[in-house]
């Protein structure tokens, strides 16, 4: 993924929404997480504080901040068969590989 715009969103009369937070956030993934942040970012940099886009997209930018640092974890640690996987970072609470 790159951080590059749609074209439509690049055009200086193009009215910014809250669609077009929600559009770039729809594939916010751990590996993606702080190219989206950084784009989410462009994209409302000029709005006033009190417009909707902005309100979300900053919302949106502190959520992308810790998927992208902390990762997720999945699973539940009460689930022996289930363990945790690690953040992308390294931190999770996984078993190191051959510790099963």
């Amino acid at each position: 993924m790159s951080q590059d715009e749609h074209p439509d969103r690049q055009r200086p009369d193009h009215a910014v929404t809250l669609a077009d937070v929600r559009q770039l956030m729809g594939a916010s993934t751990p590996h993606f997480a702080l190219q989206l942040r950084n784009r989410i970012a462009k994209l409302i940099r000029r709005l006033p504080a009190d417009h909707p886009a902005r309100i979300e997209g900053e919302r949106e930018i502190a959520r992308l901040q810790q998927l992208g640092y902390d990762g997720e974890l999945r699973g539940l640690a009460a689930e022996p068969s289930l363990p945790t996987l690690p953040s992308v970072t390294g931190q999770g609470s996984a078993p190191a590989p051959g510790a099963h």
